[in-house]
């Protein structure tokens, strides 16, 4: 966080730039239900949420008053994001900043720099960890002083995993994921969690191909899921992307504890936590082809400020 002179009746030093870095997400569990119509079509949802250690940079400057918004993007996972025309106000980012600025009566005149290391479309929800990080960001560079979770009613309007992503750590998610209950890290369920070795060292195995999350869910309706696997949109995700059956295969030949797909895919987790198993599933990955990008990640992971 970087502080310049004092500004009359704030309180303290003015802060012109604020970096919040925002982990990736990804679902130890997801159950998925049928389509409701009264949610708008939306699934309803119960799921695990899980950070990861894997994070996007958001830099927040103050811009000169009346100037409004910017966007930059930089970094090796940009897809088909835009920083211009009306593509670069459909960022979760951008509605993020100006969700803020109207729920607090402050003109949007902040530049946004997100540096990206989450891939995008990639069940990893980093447009979503961007947006959460975008209104922490905010409620430093304006001194709001809020805590993360007065900001959860903005985010679950922009997006199911926003609020989950306010946090990080562990939650359980339900509606369409977007009420949550934190678990704490010391609690019963995160120790579970850890004794089964789905928390610590994980490989992140990534793709260029991104898994648009209509058509997962799309799929989803048709197919159903199956019922060994603790992500219900799993069936559907593989069916759409076969190399993500053989990169959870292989890591489990290699001796992953576990490997599932991450949220609507098509990026798969392995959780590696001990021996040599991490270098094992990534030699298997890089032989078999069956990833375009491997990152390595801990688990759970939380936002914070600079």
């Amino acid at each position: 966080m970087t502080t310049g002179t004092s500004s009359p009746g704030a309180g303290g030093p003015f802060i012109d730039t604020v970096v919040v870095h925002c982990p990736a997400k990804t679902n130890l569990e997801l159950r998925v239900g049928a389509a409701r119509t009264e949610i708008g079509n939306r699934h309803p949802l119960r799921t695990l949420y899980c950070a990861l250690s894997l994070a996007d940079s958001v830099r927040l400057t103050r811009r000169p008053e009346g100037s409004g918004v910017s966007l930059a993007l930089q970094g090796p996972h940009l897809g088909g994001l835009s920083v211009s025309g009306p593509s670069a106000y459909r960022n979760h980012a951008v509605r993020a900043l100006l969700a803020a600025a109207q729920a607090y009566g402050r003109l949007p005149d902040v530049a946004i720099s997100i540096t990206k290391r989450i891939p995008v479309g990639a069940g990893l929800g980093g447009g979503s960890t961007d947006a959460a990080g975008v209104l922490l960001g905010v409620n430093a560079l304006w001194q709001l002083h809020e805590p993360p979770a007065a900001w959860e009613t903005i985010a679950s309007g922009l997006g199911a995993d926003m609020p989950f992503c306010l946090h990080g750590g562990l939650a359980y998610g339900s509606g369409y994921g977007e009420t949550i209950t934190l678990v704490e890290d010391s609690s019963e369920v995160a120790q579970h969690c850890r004794s089964l070795g789905l928390l610590g060292e994980t490989l992140i195995g990534a793709y260029r191909q991104q898994l648009p999350t209509a058509e997962v869910y799309a799929a989803f309706d048709r197919l159903g899921s199956c019922p060994d696997d603790a992500n219900d949109l799993q069936r559907a995700s593989l069916t759409l992307h076969p190399r993500s059956r053989e990169a959870i295969d292989l890591a489990l030949g290699a001796g992953a504890r576990h490997a599932f797909v991450s949220g609507s895919g098509p990026s798969v987790v392995a959780c590696v936590d001990g021996g040599g198993v991490a270098d094992a599933v990534r030699q298997a990955w890089l032989e078999g082809g069956a990833v375009d990008w491997i990152h390595r990640a801990e688990s759970p992971a939380w936002p914070y400020v600079e």
